[in-house]
């Protein structure tokens, strides 16, 4: 059937489709190199600092330089992904993060390593836009905090590939090789993307019933929405304010939990796979998790406020205990405690994440997804100088984790606040 002629309803008692969750696998697939992408530079912060004499501050400055250009291009990629679409902003996108990862491998010296993490920065910058652009076309609002869940998730599994991968490689070929080899691998996914990916009236895959489903919600105002005119929108810094409080958290257990793993149970290269794999998989279950609970509560007949809003609630106070990380002395109760607060943080953000595309037409998701991840993103790099500090200052990781114990209490009261019934923003 052609697409032209598709008609815009199901015919009654017609099975819908699934191949919208082909999608959802697409995008998973990409979060997965994503962060295999993003994390091995904390995996070998060991090695490189060794080879290159780096102090805990030059290698948070590696951090800073990342997360300062990935605010820039969160903020950018928003508004690109809105205007060419999240098949070539997301394709774009992905091929820049993925050179720039492979370009690790002729660094040479600090100045050379921020560089490379700087262009990473620039393209993982249009992931989570695309992402979340590519799931408000393809989902009506009831499964759209679900269907992120499940492509967050990748992020968890890349963070559990990276330990099993990055060491076997270093250790048999150098760590240049490392980057070079995942690098290249992970280019067979774009290809693969830009054949599959097209919106849900354009794509043959598509039958006359799940595109009723897709577009199930009311229709949005097809205008151009300018930045300016979201940023006088409260609802916008509802989201911004929550990404800016809870993204640094996951970026600090990206970063330095391999280095919190060595410094206080004596891990290294050869022994970070076990825990970190455990801690990932926690995270998998609170991803999926988090956004099957808020949209099994809508189908009871909840609200999206009282659903989004609860689920963040039990994720926030699953987080609180990793306050108490660093005073457990067994290595698997840290496990247990960072694990759940990993999986607490995933669960929190599926929900944050569908914030906009909850509130704000299509036109606008991924302009106000681009300007908290940029937020986001700044709170990132106050908190890579925040631990830089800690650590050449005190030399303990608990006031980090006391940081990281009430960041989601904190940022649900400031979603409440900003946006206490999750209605439709008036732009």
């Amino acid at each position: 059937m052609s697409t032209t002629t598709r008609p815009d309803f199901a015919e009654a008692g017609a099975k819908v489709g699934n191949f919208r969750w082909v999608i959802v696998a697409l995008l998973f697939t990409a979060m997965v190199i994503n962060y295999v992408d993003r994390q091995t530079i904390g995996l070998l912060k060991g090695e490189l600092s060794q080879e290159f004499g780096w102090s805990e501050n030059d290698y948070a400055d590696l951090v800073f330089w990342f997360q300062a250009s990935y605010a820039v291009a969160y903020l950018a990629f928003g508004r690109i992904v809105d205007r060419i679409g999240a098949r070539w902003g997301f394709g774009i996108a992905f091929l820049i993060w993925q050179v720039a990862h492979i370009a690790h491998a002729g660094a040479r010296g600090l100045t050379g390593f921020i560089f490379a993490r700087v262009a990473l920065g620039v393209g993982e910058g249009g992931g989570f836009p695309g992402g979340i652009k590519a799931v408000a076309e393809w989902f009506p609002k009831k499964e759209r905090a679900f269907a992120t869940g499940i492509f967050n998730a990748g992020t968890n599994i890349g963070a559990i590939v990276t330990p099993l991968v990055i060491p076997a490689i270093t250790l048999a070929w150098g760590w240049q090789m490392a980057f070079i080899v995942t690098g290249l691998v992970g280019l067979v996914w774009l290809p693969i993307w830009l054949i599959v990916y097209r919106r849900p009236r354009e794509h043959s895959k598509v039958t006359a019933a799940e595109l009723a489903h897709i577009e199930s919600d009311p229709p949005d105002p097809v205008e151009k929405i300018a930045w300016r005119r979201l940023l006088t929108v409260k609802e916008t810094w509802a989201y911004a304010i929550g990404k800016f409080l809870i993204d640094p958290i996951w970026w600090m257990f990206l970063f330095w939990l391999p280095d919190f793993l060595g410094k206080r149970h004596g891990l290294d290269l050869k022994t970070f796979g076990p825990p970190l794999i455990a801690i990932y998989l926690l995270s998998d279950v609170g991803s999926v998790g988090g956004g099957w609970l808020s949209s099994r509560f809508m189908k009871m007949g909840w609200s999206i406020n009282a659903a989004r809003k609860t689920t963040m609630l039990i994720c926030a106070l699953c987080a609180v205990p990793v306050a108490f990380a660093a005073f457990a002395s067994n290595l698997w109760v840290a496990v247990l405690i960072i694990g759940l607060a990993t999986a607490a943080h995933q669960g929190f953000s599926a929900n944050l994440y569908t914030l906009p595309s909850d509130v704000f037409p299509r036109a606008a998701v991924g302009s106000v997804v681009g300007i908290g991840g940029m937020v986001g993103a700044i709170g990132g790099m106050a908190m890579a100088k925040y631990a830089g500090y800690v650590l050449d200052q005190i030399g303990t990781y608990t006031p980090i984790f006391v940081v990281a114990g009430s960041a989601y209490l904190l940022a649900l009261l400031v979603v409440h606040l900003l946006s206490p019934r999750m209605e439709p923003a008036k732009i």
